[in-house]
């Protein structure tokens, strides 16, 4: 874990600050134009939400990335259109929000806080709607992975850790990557898992993640029950990783990859 008073974490602070300041104005748009959802507004709270939640795992701060986990669940639900953003489920959001402002302004105690109040409500409100499958496809007795390295020895070492856990496919640049994405959603046989390294010729790894999301968007496929995405990096910038949350992926690992923390991400999301 990197100190809470690195300048690396407390840029992901500000960032989290500035995230959830227009969060509460949108959530009340959202509310106001009932079950016609403006897909915009929705996408844009979405993944300021997922960015908080996704830095916060990168910084081990265990309870802001738990409530946002929540509160991006709810979302999903309205963004898919499976729940109406009624007027007491916005209150419960704008509450969550206000909640998550509050812990990223004490990020140092933050984990000993008590969220449970928050998180049944968030439990609560979506108790009664129907949880949208999963519309991958995944075949979930073989998992199958899209490895996107352009470093020959990177590639190799995580190939072999990959191949553990089912059929991992190469893809040394963005472009390649996309093409592969899409030609296994054509097949019916989508990935579960990307590996996705962000500095590569021809395409980068931030414009192949919001291409493969796009992709998944075409096939009625939300990025919560698309592929998880791992974007691997040497980049050492809070901000690019920011930025890589914002174009939703999953989780955030710093290069040489940590194996461990690889195979507990892929625990996390229940493929290995």
């Amino acid at each position: 874990m990197i100190s809470l008073n690195d300048e690396l974490a407390e840029e992901y602070l500000a960032e989290c600050r500035e995230h959830l300041a227009g969060i509460e104005t949108d959530l009340l748009a959202i509310e106001a134009g009932g079950a016609e959802i403006d897909e915009e507004v929705v996408n844009r709270v979405f993944r300021a939400v997922h960015s908080v939640k996704g830095g916060a795992g990168f910084f081990d701060l265990v309870k802001i990335q738990e409530l946002a986990h929540q509160a991006e669940n709810a979302l999903a639900l309205i963004r898919s259109r499976k729940m109406v953003p009624t007027r007491e489920r916005i209150r419960v959001l704008v509450r969550a929000s206000d909640r998550l402002h509050e812990l990223t302004q004490y990020p140092e105690t933050s984990n000993q806080a008590d969220i449970g109040e928050d998180l049944a409500a968030l439990a609560r409100i979506c108790a009664d709607v129907r949880t949208p499958t999963d519309g991958s496809g995944q075949d979930s007795a073989r998992l199958r992975v899209l490895l996107v390295e352009d470093d020959f020895a990177s590639r190799l070492l995580m190939q072999t850790f990959l191949s553990r856990y089912g059929e991992c496919h190469i893809a040394v640049n963005g472009r390649e990557a996309v093409e592969a994405f899409r030609g296994a959603l054509e097949r019916g046989q989508p990935y579960g898992l990307v590996c996705m390294d962000i500095l590569m010729p021809e395409m980068d790894g931030r414009e192949a993640v919001r291409r493969i999301r796009a992709l998944e968007e075409e096939h009625g496929i939300l990025s919560t029950h698309g592929a998880k995405i791992v974007m691997t990096t040497t980049v050492d910038d809070i901000k690019e990783a920011s930025r890589c949350f914002h174009e939703l992926c999953d989780a955030y690992l710093m290069t040489p990859i940590d194996l461990a923390k690889l195979l507990g991400c892929m625990k996390s999301y229940q493929l290995a």
